[in-house]
């Protein structure tokens, strides 16, 4: 087991490859009383054309089968996943997102015992005709209702508004129709894919004894056997640089508009510590142009047009890459007008140094007291890993960055021909 000290983070990192490719981190946080643990698999909703290394043709799987796979794998032989953590104290949950799935727990007790628990429920499917038609019942009514839901409508009508092939503008969770297409031939398929522990990374952080969180990791998997670990081959649409829409409009039961403003990346991103710089340069960019202390968040809550809700993000992975902001709003193109207007003054002036680097600052400073939360670290780990990068290289790459930095990327990314609106309006 390697040891990695990090003096200015003031914590020590113990990583280990198993024989079987499993990638282990263990991060031990003396005088915490919670354990937070992920297994997650390099696999999400944007994976679905796919061939492993020697098979003549690639195969194409339904929309949504990887959040799909997810729900499946709460379901064992022997019952329901979710008593066996209660029995040692432990909360369960999983999620899916573009690019990985990722199986958690938190505790604070019976460590070993979860370790084993989470380890154990992963590695063993248990898909049936019968479980299978189930699930497709009950995860169509969780499409019904977010097809409902404002937020998630204006966040997806944007990124179909960007993105005119690649699967990013799909829904996770896929469609209605979509998800009926799936059966457990495939969900076999995709598991034997893209669960080999090659795929995956295993993370725990919090108040544990790494040596002994480490032996119990490879005894269970030394006492289970995998084939040879496959290469995989994902295939991705190729991308038109320019948006695909420069506006989407929905109606809704909601009593104001919702309104998303996005940018798109045109340009592939290699994985690798180029990923985080992009993030967190361009998180820093949004913070001095929209961020709550920006005076154009001042102005527009004074003049009504936002409320606390309006926020901003940055998603980036090597296939796409999007900025958004937005919330509620009464004018949605008033909104929409004084951003562009904004954008076009600091297009010519700048960037405000002394804006520059109070945002700067305070992202370094969000980042440390981030690094007080277990769930935090976990979440966003495993997620950074398969992209390349090292979460814990944040402080480093956020120390380097200029103000020339981010007077260029605000000048390449922020660009009209690189921009969408999504809407939602009330229904008339």
């Amino acid at each position: 087991m390697r040891e990695s000290s990090d003096d200015r983070l003031g914590h020590v990192l113990y990583h280990e490859t198993l024989p079987n490719g499993l990638n282990v981190f263990l991060l031990p946080k003396p005088g915490f009383q919670q354990t937070f643990a992920t297994f997650t698999t390099h696999y999400g909703s944007v994976d679905s054309t796919f061939r492993l290394a020697g098979e003549p043709e690639f195969t194409t799987v339904p929309d949504g089968i990887a959040h799909f796979l997810e729900h499946k794998m709460f379901e064992s032989e022997h019952g329901d996943v979710f008593r066996d953590f209660a029995r040692h104290g432990a909360s369960a949950n999983a999620y899916t997102t573009f690019d990985i799935t990722s199986y958690l727990f938190s505790s604070t007790q019976d460590v070993q015992e979860n370790l084993e628990v989470l380890l154990d429920f992963v590695q063993d499917p248990y898909f049936t005709d019968e479980n299978v038609a189930k699930e497709k019942g009950i995860i169509a009514q969780e499409i019904r209702m977010y097809e409902d839901n404002p937020d998630t409508r204006v966040f997806y009508g944007l990124l179909r508004a960007l993105y005119a092939v690649h699967p990013v503008r799909v829904d996770i969770a896929g469609t209605v129709e979509s998800i009926q297409r799936i059966d457990k031939e495939t969900l076999y398929r995709c598991y034997r894919t893209f669960y080999h522990p090659s795929n995956m990374v295993f993370f725990a952080v919090g108040g544990f004894d790494p040596e002994a969180a480490m032996a119990v990791i490879r005894e269970n998997q030394a006492r289970k056997s995998f084939p040879e670990a496959p290469r995989i081959e994902r295939q991705y649409p190729s991308e038109p640089p320019g948006v695909h829409q420069d506006r989407v409009e929905a109606r809704l039961a909601v009593s104001q508009p919702r309104c998303l403003i996005g940018w798109k990346d045109p340009d592939p991103l290699p994985p690798g510590p180029g990923i985080l710089e992009r993030e967190l340069l361009t998180g820093v960019v949004l913070d001095v142009l929209f961020g709550r202390s920006s005076d154009l968040f001042d102005d527009l809550i004074g003049e009504g047009l936002i409320d606390q809700q309006f926020s901003w993000e940055y998603e980036r992975t090597p296939e796409y890459g999007y900025s958004l902001i937005g919330g509620n709003t009464p004018d949605p193109d008033r909104l929409a007008a004084r951003v562009e207007a904004k954008l076009d003054e600091v297009r010519e002036s700048g960037l405000p140094e002394e804006e520059f680097e109070r945002c700067r600052r305070k992202s370094i400073g969000r980042f440390m007291a981030a690094l007080d939360s277990p769930s935090y670290i976990a979440r966003h780990f495993a997620s950074y890993h398969f992209r390349g990068a090292d979460l814990f290289q944040t402080v480093e790459i956020l120390d380097r960055l200029t103000l020339e930095d981010a007077n260029r990327r605000m000048r390449e990314h922020f660009v009209s021909g690189q921009q969408s609106i999504s809407v939602v309006l009330p229904k008339a």
